[in-house]
């Protein structure tokens, strides 16, 4: 989870670089910033009331919301992906990015096709605005296949591993 401080200075990134906004999700948190204009600002939790957000008079308000996990998109039919599955559970991406197999060029991948994972062992890397995001397994398991390619562009939802489940 992202502490106050790391949210407060993604807010003021999103405003200074007049950015549309950004949406991260991690380990079942979920933070969406909204940087069009807004005539109320709010900070909306699911646990918590909403909250105004202080905004500078200098940059248009940008809107945050943080909230539960949104389920997986339906299982649609996804040509030539998840049709080529034997089964198993597919591992999607959490946010938009860029997919890399290792922590760095010289380094071997997390994992291959064949391995063996944990719930929580991490499978790969979404890069998104400069930031690493370790995607872990969320099943233990077989992997069975990696969709993108090493450093290849990513869209929420999109498939990333199908794991045979234990």
């Amino acid at each position: 989870m992202l502490t106050f401080e790391q949210i407060k200075e993604l807010i003021d990134l999103v405003r200074e670089r007049q950015l549309q906004g950004v949406e991260i999700e991690r380990s079942g948190f979920r933070l969406k910033i909204d940087g069009r204009p807004a005539e109320a600002v709010a900070v909306v939790a699911s646990e918590a009331k909403p909250q105004a957000v202080g905004g500078g008079s200098q940059a248009p308000p940008v809107a945050a919301q943080v909230s539960e996990p949104m389920p997986p998109p339906a299982e649609e039919a996804e040509e030539g992906v998840e049709a080529e599955l034997t089964g198993g559970h597919i591992l999607r991406s959490p946010i938009v990015g860029t997919f890399y197999t290792s922590p760095s060029p010289d380094a071997e991948p997390y994992v291959r096709a064949g391995d063996r994972v944990k719930r929580g062992q991490v499978l790969c890397i979404v890069e998104a605005m400069k930031l690493m995001n370790e995607i872990e397994s969320d099943e233990d398991g077989v992997v069975e296949k990696a969709f993108p390619k090493n450093a290849q562009p990513v869209e929420f939802g999109e498939p990333l591993f199908a794991i045979i489940p234990d």
